[in-house]
């Protein structure tokens, strides 16, 4: 995992799953999937917040 400095605000799929420290196959599995997990839409394209991605991962702890 990189310093979070070095992140863009907005990240796409696979510096989100770098962000998060687990595989983007898990990403697709585990967040993406999920509709609760806040997004952006630039076109096709999604991406994410460091914010949104650490809030989802607050919300859903076992």
């Amino acid at each position: 995992m990189k310093k979070s400095s070095i992140y863009t605000y907005l990240l796409n799929r696979e510096e989100a799953a770098d962000y998060l420290g687990i595989d983007p196959k898990s990403f697709d599995k585990y967040f993406r999937s999920s509709d609760t997990l806040k997004r952006f839409m630039i076109g096709k394209r999604e991406r994410f917040t460091r914010s949104a991605l650490m809030d989802f991962v607050a919300k859903n702890l076992v």
